[in-house]
């Protein structure tokens, strides 16, 4: 890793010094919390006492009564408390308008018809449009917003049909994970009557005919448990139109090994089908491979056989020609490198485009050239090659920031992507990769000027040297020592990349500072930086995060008493885990839909998953690691901690609520001092996806106030 001479001052402010400074906000009576029940349930692990004493509250709150009052009593001490944050109505009114501007989604072809998602900046849920041609009239294929009174049933993913006649999409109800999957004619719009349920984490994939499609699911989970029991054994099936599920053909599973989930992919030639199998969150997978009869027909079992065994490194199908296909691979390569290999033939790879000093994150072929796209720093670079792996040249992006995209096939020369900033919302472009010619094809229409914000790209020193790569992002001529939210998430190999959130946007102009820092644990430098953040070394992530918090102190871009955190899923194990860690260090706390009980994560859902970045609990080398952190276990009593408004939905069944309810409780049990230690649980919302505009402006208002009144952060009508 890269070094930098450590801030002259960052490493060196003391936690005494900081504690003598006075917060700018006046202390505030203890808060009254409803009364949790507590049991003295204790369970000795490899030798070790662990308390449990509000394990009731895993209990699924639509099931049982008893967390269902306690979920509706601290819903309300918590609207009462936020009903007298001055900032609250400011901040919503502000965010709807904010909202409130055209954007679509980056569009795919089928045929002749071009597919993309569009949001009018006034609805909860965007629509899916279609339009026959580069230059025919959109019209509204599917709008999901008269699914559901609240807004809360989604349109997640769709996939056109090759010829583009036909189209599977998913529905998304309240946030859960699970997906009821439907048809539909695009000439007519009517639905065929093809509905498939307990499908979940599962591509889909279209054969050649257009007849039917491939998918993943599993078995239907008992009716008390549909949102907590663990997801094992995901099978893949075949879809013939027109039949019900139950004639659906088992394709591929592994009953003999049921921690494995299985993706089916059909080569654009129809004549493969490739399953990319996992045995959890890593990017380290197994590939199977079949042959398809007649380009792309299901009429006979279809015969698999290895082509690469062992879950051991990253394998991701960038397009094939014929028997050879191209793969973006971490083999003899941490950062990635684009390699061949013969199907057809034992399998030997050839090595197409080497590992680069940049990280390659992304590999599509399109009509006979290839697109890379790579992260330098956290941002991206993209390139066009040919097959043989000979530089065509680069696609000149706007400013810093993340294109995202470049989807397409063999033959066809034209792609789309999108490119956002952290203060400019996604423009997408279309792309010729047969002559490098870009244009804009859709810009939005703004509520402000992304010309008044300024991102600045920093590096500074963690507590072992390593540097550290952190986005600043304010509105220009915003003072020094101003108050500041830091994000982080470090984890599970996933960047953290500018992108555009209007939320931010409503945080920014009222004189906040937003920072995020690239932790290690993410993706950002390749397999070893994921590597250096996972496991036995989770500390790196916590102490990379911390030292992001005193480097912002140090320079003087926020001040004492004046930086907030936030993170959301593994990133509120983060903020749970270093607010543990240093609570002197923050003036508040959001953590979001975190990971708050480490000992028993991957007794729910998809928890079992995890075991690859946390470890296994039911080991002993791994449960003394994953003790040692767990924000639920480690809470300090004795010490003043931040203000925390802790953030979880009902209806989470990737990360169960019970986490943020347990975690909660035991903060409002300890002696902590006298700032707030709230809950803020939603109804009908899942993990995030799916969650309606209103809900979304709701949430963000509550938000802001919160940490607003805990930094100082003077909010105004704008």
């Amino acid at each position: 890793m890269r070094r930098l001479v450590p801030a002259i001052v960052s490493l060196f402010m003391s936690t005494s010094l900081l504690a003598a400074i006075p917060d700018p906000v006046p202390p505030v009576p203890r808060l009254a919390y409803p009364p949790t029940r507590a049991t003295d349930l204790v369970e000795d692990q490899f030798g070790v006492k662990v308390a449990d004493p509000y394990r009731w509250l895993e209990n699924d709150v639509r099931v049982d009564s008893e967390v269902r009052g306690w979920v509706d009593a601290q819903n309300q001490i918590t609207q009462d408390y936020l009903k007298t944050l001055p900032g609250r109505d400011i901040f919503a009114e502000r965010l709807k308008i904010l909202f409130d501007f055209d954007r679509i989604g980056t569009p795919r072809k089928a045929g002749n018809r071009y597919f993309f998602s569009r949001n009018d900046g006034r609805q909860n849920q965007s629509v899916l449009m279609v339009q026959d041609g580069l230059t025919g009239t959109p019209r509204v294929l599917i709008d999901p917003n008269g699914w559901a009174k609240d807004g809360a049933t989604a349109l997640a993913e769709w996939h056109p049909s090759g010829d583009g006649r036909y189209l599977v999409y998913t529905v998304q109800d309240g946030g859960t994970d699970w997906r009821i999957v439907r048809v539909m004619d695009v000439e007519t719009g009517e639905q065929l009557g093809d509905e498939l349920r307990w499908v979940k984490f599962s591509n889909i994939s279209w054969t050649k005919d257009n007849k039917g499609f491939f998918y993943s699911r599993f078995a239907e989970p008992d009716s008390n448990a549909e949102f907590q029991s663990v997801n094992t054994n995901q099978t893949v099936f075949y879809h013939q139109l027109g039949t019900s599920q139950a004639q659906d053909r088992q394709v591929y599973a592994t009953q003999d090994r049921p921690l494995l989930g299985h993706s089916a992919q059909v080569t654009d030639d129809g004549q493969y089908l490739l399953i990319t199998s996992s045995g959890g969150t890593d990017d380290r997978y197994e590939l199977t491979i079949g042959s398809l009869e007649q380009a792309g027909s299901v009429t006979k079992p279809i015969r698999f056989r290895p082509l690469v065994p062992g879950l051991n490194h990253n394998w991701e199908l960038a397009g094939s020609v014929g028997s050879t296909f191209y793969f973006l691979t971490n083999k003899d390569a941490p950062r990635g490198r684009l390699v061949a290999m013969d199907v057809a033939k034992p399998v030997t790879l050839s090595e197409i485009v080497p590992q680069a000093k940049a990280t390659l994150v992304g590999t599509s072929l399109v009509g006979d050239r290839m697109i890379l796209a790579y992260l330098g720093d956290a941002r991206s670079e993209v390139e066009v090659r040919d097959l043989k792996g000979q530089p065509v040249s680069m696609v000149t992006l706007p400013s810093i920031g993340t294109a995202a995209g470049f989807g397409g096939k063999g033959g066809d020369p034209e792609t789309f992507f999108t490119f956002s900033s952290f203060a400019s919302p996604p423009t997408v472009y279309r792309f010729d990769t047969a002559t490098g010619q870009m244009e804009a094809f859709f810009k939005p229409k703004l509520a402000f000027d992304p010309a008044d914000y300024e991102t600045s790209q920093l590096f500074y020193s963690s507590k072992d040297g390593t540097r550290i790569p952190l986005y600043v992002i304010k509105r220009k001529g915003t003072p020094a020592g101003a108050p500041t939210i830091l994000y982080g998430y470090g984890g599970f190999n996933i960047s953290m990349t500018p992108s555009f959130s209007p939320t931010r946007i409503a945080w920014l102009e009222q004189g906040g500072v937003y920072a995020i820092a690239n932790l290690r644990g993410g993706g950002e430098y390749g397999k070893e930086w994921h590597d250096a953040g996972r496991l036995a070394q989770k500390q790196n992530v916590f102490d990379d995060f911390i030292a992001a918090g005193e480097y912002l102190i140090a320079e003087g871009i926020s001040g004492v008493g004046k930086l907030a955190i936030e993170g959301r899923s593994n990133g509120g194990l983060l903020i749970g885990a270093v607010v543990n860690q240093r609570p002197d260090l923050f003036a508040a706390a959001l953590p979001a839909v975190g990971v708050m009980d480490m000992l028993r994560f991957n007794r729910f859902t998809a928890g079992r998953y995890w075991v690859d970045d946390y470890g296994d609990p039911g080991k002993a080398k791994d449960f003394g690691v994953l003790k040692a952190y767990s924000p639920y276990h480690n809470i300090a009593a004795g010490k003043q901690y931040p203000a925390i408004l802790v953030t979880t939905a009902d209806t989470d069944d990737r990360v169960v609520p019970g986490h943020s309810f347990k975690y909660t409780a035991a903060l409002q049990a300890a002696d902590l001092g006298t700032k707030p230690r709230l809950i803020r649980i939603e109804t009908r919302a899942g993990h995030g996806s799916g969650k309606p505009t209103d809900k979304i402006v709701s949430e963000t208002a509550d938000l802001w106030s919160f940490v607003a009144k805990w930094t100082g952060l003077d909010v105004r009508p704008r």
